[in-house]
């Protein structure tokens, strides 16, 4: 107990004391009640797990099924909202996010529900389905949908959930070099969690810098050919607003307005 404690205090710092963890955390309860209903549930006194398992669905808003398979040191962190299958097995050290949901794909009596590694961490309203396995280490993204096996380490975002990877191998730092040339940011983020839309970037920027250098190669030739040609330097993007906050954005907006209104007083 004293090590699933400490290792709530790792991964929680909003836990201050021993005394809080063991009263204030229903995941906690949840998880500590599911031993029993899950012991229950193997000596086949099925109808009696269920009915604790419903009883501490009904307090802390989490649903276990007595016949899930959980490791050691599992910490649901929140937890209204928490679905765990029957078939779904998790690994020690787990971590999940309220409203996490470790569904099933099919109505037939079989392994149906997802198994998940050592040290995963699922974050708040993913959604992990199907007789799947998420390799150890892996990060579930908020809100993603998974539906594929995720390999061990990798991070997972977006619906249908898809592995992104870190932004520091070669192409990357290509991508920000063509980025910086044609005067256009598009890194405004945490560089180990890109989205769909900065992958759709990328790809465009591949393409420039493909273009980029067929292009110098023309050049090239032209030149020892003896055709001069004149240097034209490429214009920044102009991209209104990018980057801006919610505030600094409200206050473009009603800067706007206010020049539109003395407009309208002047005419």
């Amino acid at each position: 107990m004293r090590k699933y404690i400490d290792s709530i205090f790792r991964r929680d710092p909003a836990a201050h004391s021993v005394i809080e963890i063991i009263v204030a955390y229903p995941g906690v309860h949840a998880v500590t009640v599911h031993r029993l209903s899950h012991f229950l549930w193997r000596i086949r006194l099925r109808i009696l797990a269920r009915l604790i398992s419903q009883l501490m669905r009904w307090i802390t808003g989490i649903e276990i099924h007595p016949g899930a398979q959980i490791g050691k040191r599992f910490f649901i962190d929140h937890g209204m909202g928490v679905v765990i299958g029957e078939t779904a097995e998790i690994g020690d050290d787990c971590t999940l996010y309220h409203g996490v949901t470790l569904g099933g794909t099919t109505w037939q009596k079989e392994k149906r529900h997802p198994t998940l590694g050592d040290n995963v961490v699922v974050g708040a309203g993913a959604q992990v389905l199907g007789p799947i396995t998420v390799g150890d280490g892996a990060r579930i993204g908020s809100n993603s949908v998974v539906v594929r096996d995720v390999p061990a380490g990798a991070t997972v975002v977006g619906i249908p959930g898809r592995v992104v990877v870190p932004r520091d191998d070669k192409k990357s730092k290509q991508r920000k070099k063509m980025a910086a040339k044609i005067g256009f940011d598009a890194y405004g983020q945490t560089a180990d969690m890109p989205d769909p839309v900065a992958n759709a970037v990328d790809v465009m920027l591949d393409h420039l810098h493909a273009v980029d250098t067929r292009l110098e190669q023309i050049c090239s030739v032209l030149k020892k050919s003896g055709i001069d040609l004149a240097e034209m330097p490429l214009p920044e993007l102009e991209v209104p607003h990018l980057g801006n906050t919610g505030e600094e954005q409200e206050s473009l907006e009603n800067n706007e307005e206010s020049g539109e209104k003395g407009e309208d007083k002047n005419s």
